[in-house]
């Protein structure tokens, strides 16, 4: 089934072969890292506005490259720069934005459902691009093309996600997208930072870290997120990096394929030793993230321009 839709919101409502589709499409977008000239004019004469709530270094950067690889015009705005902190509302925001001719929104923010709030009233495709602790969907599938890249497959991996899932867009996203492609998905982490429930979503539930890395493929292991938390979840950051923190006695099989979304905090829940090692696959995936988002830039928007062609 072709990527036929104006919006990409979240991967809980696309189906594996749209999700195979964005896959084999962002092979096609990496294919042009390896020319002189790493630009194509799919895009020409569209309009990306990047809109950024929250913090962001990795993602905003990435489609901003995205963008302009595909020949695209790029506007970036964030929270401290715009008319929201004179009172304007969001939705005001971007249908200012789309007047001025912005074919694509791409839009971070700290409310969950800002992204279908958007989508659902004005006519630019609208781009998730993390919406508070609910959706992150061009990193899960950046996640997804980094393990097919690396382990050829998706279908029947192992793949433990650890850390903190309870408020995790990152960990969300990659549940719903590796359990449509097939994979067995396991959680790990205090039994204060998983959802409650969360086995109702497909996965394995471990708070014995050991017992949840028998057997495992990859693992993708996620930053605690102080910032989201109303107070402790956990005794200290000590306590979680002894029984938490991935380190070389926890992975010591070179198979594992070690991932993080970053930002990392080293020396708490992974050691430097793992981050750099060869198991790790963690720059690669900032690498994968620009290719994918050309991949969804030139689906959503690009396809039926007149220089459509990616080669």
């Amino acid at each position: 089934m072709p990527l036929k839709r104006k919006d990409l919101l979240g991967l809980y409502i696309i189906s594996g072969a749209e999700i195979k589709e964005i896959l084999d499409t962002s092979e096609a977008m990496k294919e042009i890292f390896t020319r002189s000239v790493k630009k194509i004019p799919t895009l020409r004469g569209k309009t990306i506005v990047n809109l950024f709530f929250e913090p962001s270094t990795r993602t905003k950067s990435s489609f901003d490259l995205a963008a302009k690889r595909l020949s695209a015009d790029v506007m970036s705005i964030s929270k401290s720069t715009s008319s929201v902190m004179k009172g304007e509302t969001l939705l005001d925001t971007a249908k200012t934005l789309e007047v001025m001719g912005a074919d694509v929104v791409v839009i971070r923010h700290s409310i969950p459902g800002a992204a279908e709030f958007l989508a659902n009233n004005i006519r630019a495709s609208v781009l998730n691009a993390g919406d508070g602790a609910h959706a992150h969907p061009t990193q899960a599938l950046l996640d997804l093309y980094t393990i097919r890249e690396k382990k050829g497959k998706i279908k029947g991996l192992k793949v433990l996600i650890i850390g903190d899932i309870a408020h995790s867009r990152v960990a969300r996203s990659n549940i719903w997208g590796l359990l449509k492609m097939g994979a067995e998905v396991r959680v790990a982490g205090p039994a204060t930072l998983l959802p409650l429930e969360i086995e109702k979503m497909g996965v394995k539930r471990y708070t014995d870290l050991d017992k949840a890395l028998e057997g495992i493929d990859v693992i993708n292991i996620l930053r605690i997120q102080l910032e989201r938390q109303a107070r402790g979840l956990f005794p200290s950051i000590n306590e979680y990096r002894h029984f938490y923190g991935i380190n070389q006695e926890r992975i010591n099989n070179d198979d594992i394929l070690v991932m993080h979304p970053g930002p990392m905090n080293r020396g708490v829940e992974i050691e430097s030793a793992v981050a750099d090692g060869n198991s790790s696959v963690i720059t690669e995936q900032v690498t994968n993230g620009v290719a994918v988002r050309m991949a969804l830039l030139y689906l959503l928007v690009g396809r039926n321009n007149e220089d459509e062609k990616i080669v």
